[in-house]
């Protein structure tokens, strides 16, 4: 269990470092295909402008997260206290990496609950695999006081790693046993190879109330795996999964009542305005965060979520919205092969246009 634990832990410095080498990509997210509406008459004041919202029975200043990027390793606990204090001074949700390092280990535990000492008022989401037992999803839970919980599908990430898991039956059931015993939302995520309709129908049996599409276009884990050096996968499989614009389209085309985060290559105020715009109640960032903490300084992530909060003010007011509830009234325009995709599938886009 030891060596283990010890390459469980030395795993996730390896993520990290991969990920600094790497580009996001090779495919693109599909949100250059989703275009929004400019209004030369928007009738608003930028003091209008409210970015305000209501996540996991809290109040956030901007409906963005923090999305799940590390924990597990004490050289990491540093970038989870510097992620904490971030999402503490603008008020943004944050979600940690897979705690399963600290279900195994109690030593690495304070890699993931510095988060909630340093944002103790926060929202802040507890993260394990979807084969986790019950009575571990309620020890990450605990772990960290967290608001609710993110269950992680990761296939073809297991699947490119040497060491990775190959048993993938009984998760549905094992999702229904979480929420059944979990005393705080439960929330589905991909990690980066998005989610379809037919997979959201399946996990409205389970009584999960949110899902994160995880959709692709951002951090690459089969790339990250090649990076690595132990992939059983050539980098042909790279552009596997669903691009995030069709994933979010076809996760609200189902009309099943989730409530939806949208996560996947979103680098800019107009892609989160945008996956808002359509119907995402949350936009989630995960990567060019850990990219600008790390390869440049807090200061300079600071500065470029001013900017960003900034610039997303300026979307809404372009677009005539002064909040959340009005900009998803607004007309979204789609084209490419996110229209061409959604046809070919039987999914309805015109009306986005016709608000």
């Amino acid at each position: 269990m030891h060596d283990e634990n010890s390459f469980r832990r030395n795993r996730k410095i390896e993520h990290i470092q991969c990920f600094l080498a790497l580009k996001d990509g090779p495919v693109a997210s599909g949100l250059e295909d989703l275009n929004l509406i400019h209004q030369a008459l928007p009738e608003l004041n930028f003091e209008d402008i409210d970015l305000s919202v209501e996540f996991m029975g809290k109040r956030l200043d901007a409906p963005i997260i923090i999305n799940a990027i590390t924990g597990g390793n004490q050289e990491v606990l540093s970038i989870n206290r510097a992620l904490a204090q971030v999402a503490r001074e603008f008020n943004l949700a944050m979600a940690v990496g897979s705690q399963t390092a600290a279900l195994e280990n109690p030593a690495v535990r304070e890699t993931y609950q510095v988060a909630r000492q340093e944002n103790p008022a926060g929202v802040l989401l507890a993260n394990i695999g979807a084969l986790v037992a019950p009575e571990q999803a309620l020890q990450a839970v605990e772990m960290i006081q967290a608001d609710a919980l993110q269950v992680h599908l990761n296939v073809p990430q297991e699947l490119a790693m040497d060491e990775g898991d190959r048993t993938f039956v009984g998760v549905l059931a094992n999702l229904s046993r979480i929420v059944e015993v979990c005393p705080v939302p439960v929330m589905v995520k991909e990690v980066g190879f998005g989610l379809s309709r037919e997979v959201i129908t399946r996990l409205a049996e389970t009584g999960v109330q949110w899902v994160d599409i995880g959709g692709q276009g951002g951090t690459n884990f089969i790339a990250i795996e090649n990076q690595r050096g132990k992939s059983l996968v050539s980098d042909s499989l790279e552009t596997w999964g669903i691009p995030t614009a069709i994933s979010l389209l076809e996760t609200l085309a189902q009309n099943h009542h989730f409530k939806v985060v949208a996560t996947g290559g979103i680098r800019s105020a107009l892609d989160v305005a945008i996956v808002l715009a359509v119907g995402a109640d949350l936009a989630g960032m995960a990567g060019p965060i850990l990219r600008l903490l790390i390869q440049e300084s807090t200061a300079a992530l600071q500065m470029a979520l001013t900017k960003m909060l900034y610039e997303l003010r300026c979307v809404f007011l372009m677009t005539g919205a002064k909040n959340l509830q009005e900009l998803q009234r607004k007309p979204v325009v789609i084209t490419g092969k996110t229209r061409e995709w959604l046809a070919q599938r039987g999914i309805e886009t015109a009306h986005y246009a016709q608000r």
